[in-house]
């Protein structure tokens, strides 16, 4: 029988709500979902951050934004008053995109002036730095995750989920490895069940991005209610 606990399992989410399509009732209902299972944070578009603010008052879920998204190319005076806007409309985390072509390119000074910015922006806010594993080899991924260590960032972040690609076991293992335990680890893309967000904890993520939330949290509820079997499923080191 799993050990996680569903609210322990809740405390690792950061629910998404980042499609562009999505009308204003679609954000409210996903605001309804994390509400209900209770999740650590939703993360949401700039443009919604305030009424996401405003709509989860008196919630314990934390809303964070994201900077440069979903590609990471504009520049980062850009950021920098991204991140600033966001703290204004009341966000308490930023997960910023890397400049993956400056980090594919070994301008690595660049990188790091670009996390430290909008780090400093964030005034003590969490910051997270996507570096986008599906376009990077291992090399970069490691040293992405140096750098944004060296930029202050407080977790790197596998991918946006905008392309092509998400967390796997091996990038999230790696990830781990490259930064010190003053960094987290947060995998997101493709996470869409129990299972494979078991594996992504094991491999040393502390934070998941989901828009599976429900999914992910009623699987473990059906699990450890006994309603679903729960060979498919080691949870017994959590």
């Amino acid at each position: 029988m799993p050990q996680i606990t569903e609210r322990e399992l809740a405390a690792t989410i950061d629910h998404a709500i980042l499609r562009p399509e999505l009308t204003r009732a679609d954000v409210d209902a996903e605001l309804d979902v994390a509400r209900e299972w209770g999740v650590f944070s939703v993360c949401v578009r700039p443009s919604d951050v305030a009424h996401v603010v405003a709509r989860l008052a008196g919630s314990p879920v934390a809303v964070g934004t994201v900077i440069g998204f979903p590609h990471g190319t504009t520049s980062t005076a850009a950021k920098v008053a991204e991140a600033h806007q966001a703290i204004v409309d009341g966000a308490t985390e930023l997960d910023m995109v890397v400049n993956i072509g400056w980090l594919r390119s070994g301008l690595d000074a660049q990188v790091v002036t670009d996390v430290e910015r909008v780090v400093d922006a964030a005034g003590g806010r969490v910051t997270k730095v996507i570096l986008e594993t599906s376009l990077l080899d291992d090399e970069q991924i490691a040293r992405g995750s140096r750098l944004a260590e060296a930029g202050g960032a407080a977790f790197v972040k596998t991918s946006t989920g905008f392309a092509g690609g998400g967390a796997t076991v091996d990038d999230v293992t790696l990830m781990r490895a490259s930064v010190s335990d003053a960094v987290q680890v947060k995998a997101s893309g493709g996470v869409r069940g129990l299972a494979t967000a078991l594996e992504m904890l094991d491999a040393g993520a502390t934070r998941l991005g989901t828009s599976a939330s429900a999914v992910i949290l009623g699987e473990l509820r059906a699990v450890l209610a006994g309603e679903a079997p729960s060979g498919a499923v080691d949870a017994s080191s959590y």
